[in-house]
């Protein structure tokens, strides 16, 4: 079976064409950052109208890319339907609808939260649950237990900022740009972790919440305090630092809901897993405690077709269809 994947959440634009549910024959991505970095942030408009831009000749390139003449060689086309932004869904979700209308093609809309937990799956082979799964991105942190296929149960989200608007947001007040997150990966890699007592929000709270507010204000006021002083900040140190606060009550949260639920397998997704520190740390002690971890090559961490077209197969296979009337959700929460 073929199927078509289509990604336009939010600012990139992507095509990808599987194989029976695993075997990735085209994944293709037109990013979007040159548009959205001199705003410091993803502008939802500018999103929409370079989708609108990119993603016929997107398509067309990834089917050329597989090695299939035409539209008429797919046998499903699966797109995010939510969560997102409303106007670069719409622009995905067209043209998903468009190739099911005039191909016959079935047609079925996917959750892309779920999508960033399928994609470990094309690198490591089919789903074997039960696992727990940490899902970090720039608009989501949440720890899901998955019992079984297709079922998903939310045992904590943050309560204010995702993880990767955390580090964007401290990347830009020390001057690193957008998008801020790898640029301050690299940069803690010359740094001390421990150099700075930032503190482990909710690390203590007995449940698997997240809070990212409280770490931003004290990386703020350590700011202002060193300027004021005239003191020298030394950055990679303050990155570090920044970092290893976040990535250890991540870490923590997951093994313990891992612990708690007794499941074997730990499942990383999202763009913010792409991260050196929290993919070593959640391996390093995960592994320690007996735990299998398990997390996708970089380019499937950030926002991509081939996880949404993995779903999308895998749901198609056993029956499951979306109607042409399908609506975009952007604030489509991940459930069973």
């Amino acid at each position: 079976m073929i199927t078509l994947g289509i990604e336009t959440s939010c600012d990139e634009t992507a095509v990808a064409v599987i194989e029976d549910g695993f075997t990735v024959r085209a994944n293709l991505i037109a990013a979007q950052v040159h548009l959205h970095e001199r705003f410091g942030g993803v502008v939802p408009e500018v999103a929409a109208r370079a989708h609108v831009e990119a993603l016929n000749p997107l398509m067309a390139e990834a089917l050329e890319a597989a090695g299939l003449s035409g539209f008429g060689e797919i046998d499903g086309v699966a797109v995010t339907v939510g969560p997102g932004l409303v106007g670069a869904l719409l622009v995905g979700m067209a043209a998903a609808k468009g190739v099911s209308l005039a191909t016959g093609a079935d047609l079925i809309g996917v959750n892309h939260l779920e999508g960033h937990i399928w994609a470990n799956f094309l690198t490591h082979g089919p789903p074997e649950p039960p696992s727990i799964a940490l899902v970090v991105s720039g608009g989501h942190t949440m720890i899901v237990h998955m019992p079984e296929l297709f079922r998903y149960e939310v045992l904590g989200q943050t309560l204010d900022d995702a993880a990767g608007e955390a580090f964007d947001k401290v990347a830009r007040l020390i001057g690193l740009g957008f998008p801020g997150g790898p640029a301050l990966d690299e940069m803690s890699r010359e740094g001390d972790p421990h150099a700075i007592a930032f503190p482990r929000s909710m690390e203590r709270s007995g449940d698997f919440d997240f809070s990212m507010s409280g770490l931003k204000t004290a990386v703020l006021r350590y700011v202002k305090t060193e300027r004021a002083a005239g003191r020298t900040i030394v950055l990679p140190d303050l990155a570090a630092s920044f970092q290893e606060a976040i990535v250890d009550v991540q870490v923590s949260k997951t093994i313990e809901a891992a612990r708690q639920h007794r499941v074997g397998t730990v499942l990383l997704g999202g763009g913010v897993v792409a991260n050196t520190r929290l993919r070593e740390r959640m391996e390093r002690d995960g592994t320690a405690l007996g735990l299998r971890v398990l997390f996708p090559p970089p380019e499937l961490c950030t926002d991509n077709a081939a996880m949404i077209a993995c779903v999308g197969a895998a749901r198609l296979a056993r029956g499951d269809r979306s109607s042409l009337d399908i609506g975009a959700d952007p604030n489509l929460g991940l459930a069973s």
